[in-house]
């Protein structure tokens, strides 16, 4: 069996997902399809991940695809979690969650006291609503007047691909949105164009293409289905595939045979590779196995109890940090270290923080190094998201 070095695949993901210099692009559809997707949970992140890939990306850049020229969308994807993902990509993955977002929908429908026959009544009235002109839930409730919860109801609309979630109302960074109708939205997608094991087939031959080397449990967690499913498929393309190490790691994973020999030839670079990611980053929350680019002492300070990503910092693939933002009442980035870096490298950390923090606000932010920081896994649910609140 071949064993590579680990920093041979860093650096070989680190090109595949753009967080090289030299393997910037400007072409968001494409990045969006090499990373299979961008998660989509929060308002911020989808634009911070095209940041950090990006040789000269603008925050109307994304809105552009999504609400004008309209080559992307935002629908619940793998593991029920919220993706950007491109028109090519909707069905596939529509096809291979929809029984996992029925069940979920479901329950949360009827724990909103909200019977089918109702929701199929409020499902009509907002669409014919919608097909005028896009409209907030706000507008919705006010022209609707129902005494259900129009939240859950659109929601779960979402999921069934009745409704698509257009444009923030406001800012890029506002939560609130409007709503579309889907078939008027993306009138030439076809949801049912493959069934579902054509569909997982196809998922999996991406996810293994753009993010392997990966275990099985890998593809299992990023797709959220069952390993049964995923061992069906694999069958389907297992002459394609070998099973090689990685390092002294104890898992066996996953690689296409054609994928071999671009890690072999791979060129460590001399000088080193920092990126500042967002949290929930793809390449971060790719995997379920995680030992190739985290150190587990440090695994509590990254992810919290849910398994959530927090804002990283790598350096050549590996993750040696966190950082966070404060925007008032001045403009900082605060940034913490697990481990000692050299001061040329400490130099760059901070010069891509400030970037980040200049994308954000749109000003010049200073930094400032926290010594220490609380476990995420001992933080109230959504401290991910200010993991440095109490430095």
């Amino acid at each position: 069996m071949f064993n590579f070095e680990i920093d041979q695949v860093n650096s070989y993901l680190l090109e595949k997902h753009h967080l090289k210099q030299q393997n910037k692009i400007n072409d968001i559809l494409q990045i969006v399809d090499d990373i299979c997707g961008l998660h989509a949970t929060g308002t911020l992140e989808p634009y911070l991940s095209l940041f950090t890939r990006m040789k000269d990306f603008h925050k109307e850049d994304l809105d552009n695809e999504l609400y004008k020229k309209k080559r992307l969308g935002r629908i619940r994807g793998m593991r029920k979690t919220l993706f950007i993902i491109t028109k090519e990509m909707i069905p596939l993955v529509h096809t291979v969650i929809k029984d996992q977002t029925v069940k979920r929908d479901n329950m949360y429908l009827e724990i909103r006291d909200i019977s089918r026959e109702q929701y199929d009544k409020l499902v009509n009235k907002i669409i014919n609503l919608l097909t005028k002109k896009e409209k907030s839930t706000s507008e919705l409730k006010t022209l609707i007047k129902s005494e259900k919860d129009l939240n859950a109801v659109i929601s779960v609309m979402c999921d069934e691909m009745f409704i698509i979630r257009g444009k923030p109302i406001s800012s890029w960074k506002d939560r609130r949105l409007f709503y579309a109708p889907f078939a008027q939205y993306f009138p030439d997608i076809k949801l049912d164009a493959y069934d579902e094991s054509q569909a997982t087939a196809k998922l999996i031959n991406k996810y293994i293409r753009n993010y392997g080397p990966v275990t099985e449990t890998d593809i299992v967690w990023w797709l959220g289905i069952t390993k049964g499913k995923v061992r069906a498929s694999l069958k389907q393309f297992a002459d394609t595939l070998e099973t090689v190490k990685l390092g002294d790691l104890e898992y066996e994973y996953l690689l296409f045979k054609s994928e071999r020999k671009a890690i072999e030839d791979i060129e460590l670079n001399s000088q080193p590779t920092v990126n500042i990611l967002p949290g929930l980053d793809p390449y971060i929350m790719g995997y379920k196995n995680r030992e190739r680019y985290v150190n587990y002492a440090n695994y509590e300070y990254i992810f919290d109890r849910s398994g959530n990503a927090t804002t990283t910092i790598l350096l050549n693939g590996h993750i040696v940090g966190v950082w966070d933002i404060v925007e008032k009442p001045e403009p900082l980035i605060k940034f913490h270290l697990f481990e000692d870096v050299n001061p040329t490298i400490h130099n760059m950390i901070e010069v891509e923080c400030k970037k980040m923090g200049k994308f954000i606000t749109g000003k010049k932010v200073a930094t400032i190094e926290c010594n220490k920081m609380n476990p995420l896994t001992k933080r109230t649910m959504g401290g991910f998201m200010t993991p440095l609140k109490d430095c």
